[in-house]
C-alpha cells in the first residue's frame, strides 16, 4: 500500500529540480559567453594600414596619363619630288637655325620652272600683240568717226547755204528738206561710231583684264615654285636638336613627306590622354598637376584634341616650369585633371579603403578597437580622400576592409 508524500518533502524535491535547471542555464549561458568570446573577431594591427585625420588643402582630381614631349617641335617636309642626294647631319646631333640638313636633287623641278618662265614670255608677247591689235581696232573706228565729224561740218554748212539761198529766191524749199536729211543721216552715222568706240574700249578692256588674270595666276605659280626651290635646300628651322632624319640616300622623296624633325629640348609640355567618359570635365585652362617621380609640376590644358581615338581624348598641358631640369622627352608621367578645390579639408591618405562611394563605413581606432561608423566622403584624388565629420588627431583605417563591413567593431591585437 503506497504512503502519500509529506507536503515538505515536495517542495524540497521542486527547489532541488529548480536548482538544477537553473545552474542547467547558468552553464550553457557561460558556455555560449565564452564561445562568442572565442570567436570575436580580432585583427593583427600590423596587417592594418591606417591614417591619421589631418586639416590641409584638398582637391579633387581625374587621373590621365600623359608623356613628355618637347614644346617646340618642328617638322621639315619635301616641297618637291625630289631625289635625296646627301645627308648633311644625323639624328641626336644639336643644330642651329637655317643650318642645312639635308641635300635634294632639284634638277627636274629647276627644269619645270624654266619651261613657266619660257610659257611667260610668251604669254607676255601674246598679251602685247592683243593690246596692239585692240588700240588698232580702235583707231580705225576713231578715224572713221573723225571723218564722219567733218562730213556733218560739211553738211551743216551745206544746209546753211541753201536757207541763205531759199531766202533770196535763189533755192528751193527741196534743196533745203534734202539738206536737213542729209546732215540729220551723217550725224546719225557719227553717233553710231563713236558708240562703237566705246563699245570696243569695253571689249578690249574685258579681254586685256582676262589676259591680266591669266599672266597673275601663271606669276603666282612662278613664285610658288621658286618658293618651294628655295624651301628644297633642307634648313632646320629652329635651333634645337635632330630627332629624326630620313637618312635613305637615293630613294624619291614625294612632296610632302617628312625628312626631318628638330625639337627645342629647352622646354617642355604634356601630352595626355583621358576616357571619352570625362571629355565635358576637360576645360581649356583648368588646372593640372603632373607628377614627376616624386615631384608634383603645376599646368594648365593648353588645347583639347576635338576628335575621340580609342575612346581616349587627347589634351596637351602647360607646364609652369617647363625647363624643370629632370624633364625629358617620351617620359611618362601620371596627369591629375583638378576639378574642385578647397583650402581646408578634414583629409586621410587614400587607399584601397576608399570604394568611391557618396557615405562609406569606415573604421575609427580607439585603444584596442576599432569602431564603424559611417560618414559622407567630399573631394578624393590620387593621395587624398576627405572625410566629413571626423575629427583631427582620429586614427582610420585605410586598408582593405570590405570583408568587414558586415562588424559593428572588432579588436585591435598587438603582434
Amino acid at each position: 500500500m503506497d504512503r502519500e508524500i509529506a507536503p515538505e518533502k515536495l517542495r524540497k524535491n521542486q527547489l532541488k529540480n529548480y536548482g538544477k535547471l537553473a545552474g542547467l542555464v547558468i552553464l550553457v549561458a557561460a558556455g555560449l559567453l565564452a564561445f562568442r568570446f572565442a570567436l570575436r573577431p580580432s585583427e593583427n594591427r600590423s596587417g592594418l594600414r591606417t591614417s591619421v585625420v589631418s586639416p590641409g588643402p584638398m582637391e579633387a582630381s581625374l587621373n590621365a596619363t600623359g608623356v613628355l614631349v618637347p614644346e617646340n617641335e618642328a617638322v621639315v617636309a619635301s616641297p618637291i619630288q625630289a631625289r635625296l642626294e646627301a645627308v648633311l647631319h644625323h639624328p641626336g646631333e644639336k643644330i642651329t637655325a637655317n643650318q642645312p640638313i639635308l641635300q635634294l636633287d632639284k634638277e627636274y623641278t629647276n627644269l619645270a620652272f624654266r619651261k613657266l618662265q619660257d610659257e611667260q614670255q610668251l604669254n607676255q608677247n601674246e598679251t602685247n600683240k592683243l593690246q596692239l591689235k585692240l588700240a588698232k581696232e580702235v583707231s580705225e573706228l576713231q578715224s572713221q568717226y573723225n571723218i564722219k565729224q567733218m562730213q556733218v561740218k560739211r553738211l551743216q554748212a551745206a544746209l546753211t547755204d541753201e536757207k541763205f539761198l531759199l531766202s533770196i529766191g535763189g533755192g528751193t524749199e527741196e534743196n533745203v528738206r534734202q539738206a536737213e536729211i542729209d546732215l540729220k543721216v551723217a550725224q546719225l552715222e557719227a553717233n553710231q561710231l563713236a558708240l562703237q568706240i566705246r563699245q570696243q574700249q569695253q571689249a578690249n578692256a574685258v579681254d586685256l583684264k582676262d589676259v591680266g588674270y591669266q599672266m597673275n595666276m601663271q606669276e603666282r605659280t612662278l613664285q610658288e615654285m621658286q618658293r618651294k626651290l628655295v624651301q628644297a635646300d633642307i634648313k632646320s628651322p629652329i635651333n634645337g636638336a635632330l630627332t629624326f632624319v630620313n637618312e635613305e640616300i637615293g630613294t624619291t622623296i614625294n612632296a610632302g613627306e617628312v625628312l626631318v624633325r628638330v625639337a627645342d629640348l629647352s622646354s617642355y609640355k604634356v601630352k595626355a590622354t583621358i576616357a571619352d567618359t570625362y571629355a565635358g570635365q576637360l576645360q581649356p585652362g583648368g588646372p593640372v598637376t603632373v607628377r614627376l617621380n616624386d615631384t608634383d609640376l603645376k599646368g594648365t590644358i593648353a588645347t583639347i584634341r576635338p576628335a575621340v581615338e580609342n575612346n581616349l581624348v587627347t589634351f596637351f598641358v602647360q607646364l609652369e616650369q617647363k625647363n624643370y631640369p629632370q624633364l625629358r622627352a617620351n617620359l611618362q608621367v601620371e596627369v591629375f585633371v583638378v576639378t574642385a578645390f578647397k583650402n581646408q579639408a578634414m583629409r586621410v591618405k587614400n587607399g584601397p579603403f576608399f570604394t568611391g562611394a557618396r557615405d562609406q563605413k569606415i573604421f575609427v581606432i580607439k585603444g584596442d578597437k576599432a569602431i564603424a561608423r559611417t560618414v559622407p566622403i567630399g573631394l578624393s584624388n590620387f593621395d587624398w580622400v576627405e572625410l566629413v565629420g571626423v575629427q583631427p588627431g582620429e586614427e582610420v583605417i585605410i586598408s582593405d576592409t570590405k570583408d568587414l563591413q558586415h562588424l559593428d567593431e572588432f579588436t585591435i591585437k598587438n603582434d
